[in-house]
């Protein structure tokens, strides 16, 4: 079976990509998938989620024509490995809006070179610029976290029509697989009011399991592990860990 590419989209930050990818990835490789992170993001927090650093190379040379098995390296846990980002992924950024046909770089770099993995997620830098771009057009699925909050209502609307767009003219293979509520506050009145909408509005396309906030899962990160690693005892961890098995029934 074909590798499933996921982008981990959306144009605000703050949501949970980064989050939802590092701990979605790490679930399923504990499942026993063989699960690899593409950072592309020139934050690079995915990155230093797991506990890695880019000191060498990294996704510039992804989209530089640098063949993915020479990037993809082993993280400290087993079945998932990652493609690391550093703040030279900007540059890479822009280099790419001059190119002719730079929305598709990362497309044209992973085509048939995923034979090793059965989930890819490409984690997206908090813009609708060319590196998500260049991850819409390189997935088969977009994954969508929403906070739970109004502002970011507002704005899926946007997403979900630049999505579509990026399959009419780049990738007719592109379908959303899930918009996910994070950050979902059970006590406030704000939370259950978003998610109600949400529901009211996307129906099936809205996963059924939530992400709460957790002080463990803001907290994972500065270790440098996912949730299940670092306290999988956690709501964060045990949300994480049925949305991954979620996702796998979407697939």
């Amino acid at each position: 079976m074909p590798a499933r590419v996921y982008a981990v989209a959306n144009q605000k930050g703050g949501v949970g990509k980064t989050t939802t990818a590092v701990n979605v990835g790490a679930c399923l490789a504990e499942a026993g998938e063989r699960v690899l992170l593409i950072d592309l993001d020139p934050q690079a927090n995915a990155t230093s989620g797991l506990g890695m650093r880019a000191n060498g190379a990294s996704t510039h040379d992804l989209l530089d024509g640098t063949p993915l098995a020479a990037l993809a390296k082993p993280t400290p846990f087993p079945n998932l490995d990652v493609v690391m980002a550093k703040n030279d992924l900007a540059t890479a950024a822009v280099e790419l809006s001059t190119r002719e046909g730079g929305e598709r770089y990362l497309a044209d770099a992973l085509g048939g070179s995923l034979d090793a993995y059965s989930f890819v997620f490409l984690d997206c830098p908090p813009s609708f610029g060319t590196l998500t771009v260049n991850a819409l057009a390189a997935a088969s699925r977009a994954l969508v976290p929403v906070q739970a909050e109004y502002y970011a209502l507002e704005g899926l609307s946007q997403l979900l029509g630049t999505i579509n767009l990026v399959k009419a003219r780049l990738n007719r293979e592109l379908a959303v697989a899930g918009i996910l509520l994070t950050m979902a506050d059970g006590r406030t009145r704000l939370a259950a009011q978003v998610e109600a909408e949400l529901r009211k509005h996307f129906g099936d396309l809205v996963f059924t399991q939530t992400v709460p906030r957790s002080v463990r899962l803001a907290e994972a990160p500065s270790h440098g592990l996912p949730a299940i690693a670092y306290d999988r005892r956690s709501a964060g961890a045990e949300a994480y860990w049925k949305v991954a098995m979620e996702l796998v029934e979407r697939s």
